[in-house]
């Protein structure tokens, strides 16, 4: 009985050390980048861009859509950081960047600035570009007014604006899927039945965060951010005729490597938007749908995006 129980007791000594060592592992590869970026301010004409930054090599500049922040970018960051030195930016009005008062100061041509100037802060004449939702509008627009400063460009859940304009002037679905913008546009973060049946607020605003340990973060971030700057971007910068009355100028012809996700279960934006896209674009293109994941894909299917995002971006040195 001694023996077998000192055999016992020894089994489960190695037990136990195993699954420390494994916790300890798995700590360690799960290691949350929140704890091992660098912050900084670039400057864009007195208005002061907060961003967070890991890893060495090539430059890639992450930009978030409505509404987050910077940590958004969270699993892509861990994922790049070994070969790429990965900035994602807090947008204008959101966290840690300035909020300038004035719809003005958040028409497209401020925050295509602002990713300007965080390239230049940074030592670099051009980076990849990756935006999702508004800042995917940033990137097609970047890309169209600063192609030289454009290595690659990566878009998560936002059509081409030509695509964009078309379903909003022909599909019925994307018109209904839209009507959250007029109210946005018409709307102040007071409304009491603005953001899903409220008012915009910090709690309202992180709702859609799933991750108990980010979410807190999101309500810190949301809470020092400008709400009426977020609306700013809908009513400066969304298409203001959904009828096809009036067509948009259409953007420049692309002619950059192009790497597009998009959530199917996406419900504010129609993947339909994105037929056609590569017509417009004269270099390759690559589209990647993830059939089960919403709008913020990036974290909906975080593996997805990442490992595609790694392979693609490293096999286009």
């Amino acid at each position: 009985m001694v023996v077998n129980f000192s055999l016992q007791k020894f089994r489960a000594l190695i037990w136990l050390a195993s699954a420390f060592s494994l916790l300890f592992f798995s700590t360690q590869l799960f290691a949350d980048i929140w704890d091992e970026v660098e912050h900084g301010y670039a400057d864009n004409g007195g208005v002061k861009i907060h961003y967070a930054t890991t890893g060495e090599g090539p430059l890639v500049v992450m930009i978030h859509g409505f509404p987050d922040f910077w940590y958004s970018w969270r699993h892509q960051m861990e994922g790049l950081k070994d070969n790429f030195k990965v900035v994602a930016i807090d947008q204008r009005g959101y966290n840690l960047s300035d909020k300038p008062e004035g719809n003005e100061n958040y028409a497209m041509r401020y925050l295509v600035s602002d990713v300007a100037a965080v390239i230049s802060h940074l030592g670099e004449e051009k980076a990849t570009i990756v935006g999702h939702d508004w800042g995917g509008a940033v990137s097609w627009q970047f890309a169209f007014a600063l192609p030289q400063m454009v290595d690659k460009l990566v878009i998560l859940n936002l059509p081409h604006p030509n695509g964009m304009g078309r379903e909003l002037a022909t599909n019925t679905a994307q018109q209904e899927n839209s009507s959250y913008a007029r109210t946005f546009i018409d709307g102040s973060p007071s409304d009491p039945d603005i953001f899903f049946g409220g008012p915009m607020n910090s709690q309202s605003l992180s709702a859609w965060v799933t991750d108990p340990t980010a979410r807190p973060r999101y309500q810190a971030a949301f809470e020092q951010s400008s709400f009426d700057g977020m609306l700013a971007y809908y009513k400066q910068n969304y298409p203001s005729d959904a009828s096809g009355s009036s067509p948009p100028t259409a953007p420049p012809q692309l002619d950059v490597p192009l790497l597009i996700f998009h959530g199917l279960r996406d419900t504010a934006l129609h993947s339909d938007g994105l037929n056609n896209t590569w017509d417009w674009n004269d270099s390759d293109t690559t589209v990647v749908s993830a059939p089960t994941a919403d709008h913020f894909v990036q974290q909906d299917a975080a593996e997805l995006v990442t490992s595609t995002l790694k392979w693609w971006l490293l096999a286009r040195p």
